[in-house]
């Protein structure tokens, strides 16, 4: 279960972007209270960072919001579309509600290219824009070529990384915000641990 603080949203000032909250109540506070509405979020790490958690708690995290995840590389869970044998052109098709989740873009890449995987972020962010929804997908670190983590970078409003780093016997975990539309990146790292619940993020953000 997420907890409860996860589900807080500032109430936006007129003239300001309406934001969704993440799932996690230390991104929130990063982010000024959540994702701004209509944007394609991408989250990056390694397999164990903590990307697929944080897409699960996005997924989850509004009590009474209705959203899709999209999984085509994992295990399929209650409520998540087994999308292991759909092309990237039925993806829109299945998307309802205002918190998508595809998990992960790394595998449609791997299966259909990544010109495929470009046309559906594009046609996802015309869909995402128009119904103030929001699209998170997972991107894995160490598979793709440069130019192509750069072209999806560009391609996504947001782009957030997950980081593991090892110091003597600790891990330290940490995800920094690499890129938010219309607004200026956050210049600190958030530390957060992984539990039996998911992603615990700091309230508390060191400076970079």
């Amino acid at each position: 279960m997420v907890d409860a603080k996860s589900r807080i949203q500032d109430v936006p000032a007129i003239g300001r972007t309406k934001r969704r909250t993440t799932g996690i109540v230390g991104l929130n506070l990063l982010l000024d209270g959540g994702f701004p509405e209509g944007t394609l979020i991408m989250l990056y790490g390694t397999p164990v960072a903590g990307v697929d958690l944080a897409a699960n708690q996005f997924w989850k995290g509004e009590e009474g919001e209705e959203g899709t995840y999209l999984m085509n590389d994992g295990d399929v869970d209650v409520g998540m579309i087994d999308a292991s044998e759909m092309h990237p052109d039925l993806y829109l098709t299945q998307m309802a509600g205002k918190r998508i989740v595809v998990d992960s873009l790394s595998t449609l890449i791997v299966k259909y290219g990544i010109d495929v995987a470009l046309k559906f972020l594009r046609n996802a962010r015309d869909e995402i824009k128009k119904r103030n929804a929001n699209m998170v997908f997972v991107v894995y670190t160490g598979i793709h070529q440069p130019i192509d983590m750069t072209r999806i970078m560009r391609a996504a409003d947001v782009v957030i990384e997950f980081k593991t780093e090892i110091h003597q016997a600790e891990i330290e975990r940490t995800l920094a915000v690499q890129k938010i539309k219309d607004a200026a990146a956050p210049q600190r790292l958030l530390p957060f641990i992984i539990t039996d619940k998911g992603i615990e993020a700091s309230t508390t953000s060191r400076v970079v």
